[in-house]
């Protein structure tokens, strides 16, 4: 039997929960210049790009945008390579749903080599049975689920179009 999928945000929503996330981010980075977005690839990197828009728009913040791509069979073995040096700088990871926390934990791991200034996380949809000691610092959507039960992210050229339960 298929499970059936149940729209959680349209793109409504979302525009809402992003732009509301951007002034959390400004708010909370009030007294900095510059902030660095880093996303986990494929949706974090979307809802990063998205974020920087909106932080451009609404915050003097100089915003940068870098991606992470972590291998999730073999994270360990993956080297985050990033063409800046990020010590000193003010982070924010970003994903688009906090599951387990893996993958949050392990691009962290890579990141936290360097001396950041200050580190965050911030998620588009963030589920509460966490694998991983995580917590989101940003969140779009706090969703209790069960643990059969599955987010998924709708992104069709670059923008988040609707994200679904099933």
């Amino acid at each position: 039997m298929k499970k059936k999928r149940v729209v959680i945000l349209d793109k409504e929503r979302i525009a809402h929960k992003l732009r509301r996330m951007a002034y959390e981010i400004w708010e909370r980075n009030s007294d900095e210049q510059e902030i660095t977005l880093i996303g986990i690839e494929n949706g974090g990197k979307t809802v990063a790009d998205n974020l920087a828009v909106l932080l451009k728009e609404i915050s003097p913040l100089t915003v940068h945008v870098l991606s992470v791509s972590i291998n999730k069979k073999n994270p360990l073995n993956h080297a985050l390579d990033f063409e800046v040096n990020l010590t000193g700088r003010s982070v924010i990871l970003v994903d688009d749903v906090a599951n387990s926390g893996k993958t949050i934990t392990y691009s962290l791991h890579g990141i936290l080599s360097y001396d950041l200034k200050k580190v965050m996380v911030a998620v588009l949809v963030d589920r509460k049975h966490k694998s991983f000691p995580i917590a989101s610092d940003i969140v779009g959507l706090s969703l209790a689920t069960t643990l059969q039960e599955h987010i998924e992210v709708e992104i069709k050229k670059n923008e988040i179009t609707s994200v679904y339960l099933q």
